[in-house]
């Protein structure tokens, strides 16, 4: 008896499974579909919502070759069949093909774009695929179709197609060189116009697939511009939006500010998702915790102090509900536009000697090695779920950092006061609670291949630049 086992083919993507088929004199049994061993064996978590049923009542009978707007898990409940793919997706694989047979003990895992046909080989055959999106009238017309015959495809049907029972339809296929490749999934960037949005914008600067929004185009605080906004276009939507104004959101309508973005705008990108098979990465915050810890794991229980963190909280349970997400949790972001690095600098090229929290430590994390980050998550193909990123170093207060800042631009490092939280925010209202200890673990992501650079090194490099 096979043991599950998941085998690569030469179209990317296209995946050949082994399945364990235990019988007796009685029959058999298998597991056709079991997500958690099927995922950890490899097999993409695709999340399938319909399960159709092809029967085939004569050897012969051929279907084929359609490339459908999701992605299929084949196998055959009963009988025997040929199998064929060719990738119509547009990009150096288009036109590959691929055969093989298909019995009860082998599945095909087949991405959206990659035609298929089959032929029955032993009859009666019981075809069964699950696919991840709803079949329609209207997705149907998005199928991409090629020539059983083509000459170029040249697949070796074991029964001559002449001798083969054929649709009329399938027969009328275009051949090879007629074919309009199936255009590539984009990636959608929310929140155009933030920090993290234009770092992506110059990280992929050399891309065509990438588009960006702001909140006149896509507001996911408003249900009604998410459900205007087509989604279908896109495999890989990056959240950059996000409620950040943490003092303000202990205000009566900054709570309803950092919900309505924060979770209800989430939630809505997560359904968005669910619904096209796009993968997320959302951006989350050391600010889920309390900062009792000094340093923070991935798995470590939310116990945000305030409205922020808890907002931000209640989106990453969100987020984690979707198969297909990388959920980023970052610290101390530092960007384009107006931060505390550029206002300590500005402090110090202008002769102001200020007073700055020392009991909140930490890492920097700038927005280019959180852009670089995602990057590579996304194109290793890494394990879906939450990896923290930050530049790397020893921790720091804000007060070490300032100093840090003084030095680099020349300026006494002396003139940097050390205060506490207590004493910085004495006498001032409406002051959110802030993490005591915001260090994250990078473990996880130094694991997946991404190092990150020391927030020294990186600090060095943004004021010089």
């Amino acid at each position: 008896m096979k043991q599950l086992a998941v085998h690569p083919t030469p179209i990317p993507g296209l995946l050949v499974i082994d399945l364990p088929v235990p019988g007796d004199n009685r029959g058999w049994f298998k597991e056709n579909w079991q997500r958690a061993k099927m995922v950890e064996a490899g097999l993409p978590d695709f999340g399938p919502v319909q399960n159709n049923i092809s029967f085939n009542q004569a050897v012969g009978v051929t279907r084929g070759i359609h490339a459908e707007p999701w992605d299929k898990y084949i196998s055959v409940g009963t009988g025997r069949v040929f199998g064929a793919w060719v990738d119509l997706r547009e990009g150096p694989s288009f036109g590959t093909a691929y055969w093989h047979e298909i019995t009860p003990d082998v599945a095909i895992y087949v991405p959206r774009g990659v035609g298929n046909a089959f032929q029955t080989l032993d009859a009666p055959a019981v075809y069964t695929y699950l696919v991840n999106d709803h079949w329609s009238e209207g997705a149907q017309a998005q199928y991409t179709f090629v020539n059983l015959a083509d000459e170029t495809v040249a697949i070796p049907w074991p029964i001559p197609l002449g001798e083969a029972e054929l649709s009329a339809k399938d027969e009328a296929h275009p051949r090879l060189a007629d074919v309009v490749p199936v255009p590539l999934r984009r990636t959608l960037i929310v929140g155009g116009g933030g920090q993290l949005a234009r770092a992506l914008e110059r990280r992929w600067s050399a891309r065509e697939d990438v588009d960006v929004v702001g909140r006149n185009a896509l507001d996911i605080a408003d249900a009604q511009s998410v459900a205007c906004f087509d989604f279908t276009p896109y495999g890989t939507i990056v959240n950059a939006a996000a409620y950040t104004a943490v003092d303000a959101a202990e205000t009566p309508q900054g709570r309803r500010g950092a919900w309505a973005t924060n979770v209800a705008g989430v939630g809505r990108l997560v359904e968005a998702s669910r619904e096209s098979g796009a993968r997320l990465v959302h951006v989350s915050s050391d600010y889920v915790f309390d900062g009792t810890a000094e340093v923070h794991a991935e798995d470590e229980a939310f116990s945000p102090l305030g409205v922020y963190g808890q907002s931000k909280a209640a989106g990453d349970a969100l987020v984690a509900t979707l198969p297909a997400h990388y959920l980023i949790r970052t610290s101390w972001v530092v960007g384009d536009g107006n931060n505390f690095v550029r206002t300590m600098a500005s402090l110090a090229e202008r002769g102001i000697d200020p007073s700055v929290v020392s009991d909140q430590v930490g890492r920097l994390t700038f927005t280019d090695d959180l852009a670089a980050a995602i990057d590579h998550l996304l194109s290793s193909g890494a394990a879906y779920g939450t990896y923290n990123v930050s530049n790397s170093g020893e921790a720091r207060s804000w007060a070490d950092i300032a100093a840090r800042v003084y030095e680099l631009v020349g300026a006494d490092p002396a003139r940097v006061t050390p205060v506490t939280t207590a004493e910085y925010y004495a006498g001032k209202e409406g002051i959110a609670p802030r993490p005591e200890h915001s260090a994250l673990d990078l473990a996880k992501i130094q694991h997946a291949g991404f190092t990150p650079r020391d927030q020294d090194e990186a600090l060095a490099a943004y004021l010089a630049g």
